[in-house]
C-alpha cells in the first residue's frame, strides 16, 4: 500500500517507563548457557538493561497512568478528544478493548471514537495511518494514538533468544490537523506467509491456555519456554528484515523525490542494534542518523519503540527544531512499512518514569 497524506502533524509525545530496571549482566544465570558465551552477547546485540513491569501492571494501567498526565499537565483537554486510538498486542481482556478501558477510566466525552489495533512492531506506523485517516472527519479535534505492551508477562525468563531484549512501555502521541499542507508519504507491507516468525502458541482460540500449554520444555537449543510465550526465529526475522526494509526505504525515498542525505533522521522500530547497524550499512544511512540505543537502555518495547526512540534522543531538538525524519517499522505479521514527513516544534516531548 501506498498513500500520501496532506495536512497532519505531531503536537506532542509522551513517553511512559516502568521504575523497575534489570541489568542483563544480573540475568545471565537465568541461562543454561556458559556465562562466557553469553555476555558475548552484550556487545553484539547492545544489551545492558531493560525496564520490565510489574506482573500486575497492564498495557491499559501504561495507557491510563500517561494520558492522565497529559490531562493534568495541560497537554491536552477532554473536550480536543475526537478519538483514541490503542496499538498493541497486551489486551486486559479479549473484551473490553483497552481504548474503552482508558475511555472509562478518565471519563470522556461518548462521542470519543475508541478504536483498538492488534499489532506489535509496526504498532506506531500503522497507529500513524489510523490517526491521519480518522482526522480526515473530526474537524478542530485531535487523536490520541497509545502504543503500548507489557510483553514481558508473555516472554520465558530462561530464553535468551527473547528475553534479554524484551522492555515494557508506552507511548502517547497527540496527532492533529494543520494548516500546513506538507505531504506525508506513507508505504506498508504484509507476507503473511511468514506469520510464524514471530508468535505466540497457545492464549486465543486456536490452542486456549493449559496446565499443557503453560509447561516449560527445552528447546533442544538451551532455551527454555512453553507455548503460552511468544518466540521470535531471530534467523528469519533478521532475513527478512535485511531483504525487504531496503527496498522499502528506497521506494519511499523516491516517492519523496528526497534521498539519504536530504534525512535529518531515520527513527526504526528497536529490534536490537546488531540488525539496526547491519540495516543501515545496507541502506547507506549513517549510523549517526539513525538512533539504535533503545534497547541497552531500556528493551525493545515493541510498537512504542518509534515515539520512545524519538523521545530518549531528539525531545529538545523537537521543540525547537523542524526536522525531515524517515520512520520505519519492520517485525510481527510479518509486516514493515516507512513514513517520511517533517517533525518538529512540538509543544510537549517528555519521557516519564511511572510506578507500574
Amino acid at each position: 500500500m501506498q498513500t500520501t497524506f496532506y495536512g497532519k502533524k505531531i503536537t506532542a509525545m509522551l513517553g511512559i517507563l516502568s521504575e523497575n530496571e534489570y541489568l542483563f549482566d544480573d540475568e545471565v544465570g537465568n541461562y543454561d548457557f556458559p556465562a562466557k558465551q553469553t555476555m558475548r552477547l552484550k556487545k553484539i546485540m547492545g544489551f545492558d538493561r531493560h525496564r520490565i513491569s510489574k506482573d500486575s501492571s497492564t498495557a491499559a494501567d501504561f495507557a491510563v497512568y500517561g494520558l492522565k498526565y497529559m490531562l493534568q499537565n495541560g497537554w491536552i483537554t477532554k473536550d480536543e478528544i475526537g478519538a483514541i486510538v490503542v496499538a498493541s498486542l497486551c489486551p486486559d481482556y479479549f473484551v473490553p478493548h483497552i481504548s474503552n478501558i482508558v475511555h472509562g477510566e478518565l471519563e470522556m466525552p461518548d462521542d470519543v471514537l475508541c478504536m483498538d489495533i492488534p499489532q506489535g512492531c509496526c504498532g506506531f506506523v500503522l497507529g500513524l495511518m489510523q490517526s491521519f485517516m480518522l482526522l480526515e472527519h473530526l474537524g478542530d479535534k485531535k487523536v490520541v494514538l497509545i502504543n503500548a505492551d507489557v510483553l514481558s508477562h508473555k516472554v520465558s525468563k530462561r530464553d535468551r533468544n527473547d528475553f534479554p531484549l524484551i522492555g515494557d512501555g508506552a507511548a502517547i502521541t497527540i496527532v492533529e490537523n494543520s494548516d500546513d499542507r506538507s505531504e506525508i508519504f506513507y508505504e506498508m507491507h504484509t507476507n503473511g506467509s511468514k506469520r510464524n516468525a514471530l508468535m505466540i502458541p497457545a492464549g486465543g482460540f486456536k490452542m486456549p491456555s493449559s496446565p499443557q500449554t503453560a509447561e516449560m520444555k527445552s528447546t533442544g537449543d538451551g532455551n527454555f519456554r512453553s507455548l503460552d510465550d511468544m518466540h521470535m526465529d531471530g534467523s528469519e526475522v533478521f532475513n527478512f528484515v535485511q531483504n525487504e526494509v531496503p527496498g522499502l526505504i528506497n521506494n519511499i525515498m523516491q516517492t519523496a523525490k528526497t534521498s539519504i542525505d536530504e534525512i535529518d533522521y531515520f527513527l526504526f522500530h528497536q529490534p536490537n542494534k546488531f540488525m539496526l547497524q547491519k540495516l543501515a550499512e545496507k541502506i547507506g544511512i549513517p549510523f549517526e542518523k539513525l538512533p539504535m540505543n533503545l534497547v541497552e537502555k531500556y528493551g525493545n518495547p515493541s510498537g512504542a519503540s518509534i515515539p520512545l526512540v524519538t523521545i530518549e534522543n531528539l525531545k529538545e531538538k523537537l521543540k525547537q527544531n523542524t526536522f525531515k525524519c524517515c520512520l520505519s517499522a519492520f517485525g510481527s505479521g510479518l509486516a514493515w512499512g516507512a513514513i517520511v514527513m517533517d517533525m518538529g516544534k512540538l509543544q510537549h516531548c517528555e519521557m516519564i518514569v511511572s510506578d507500574l
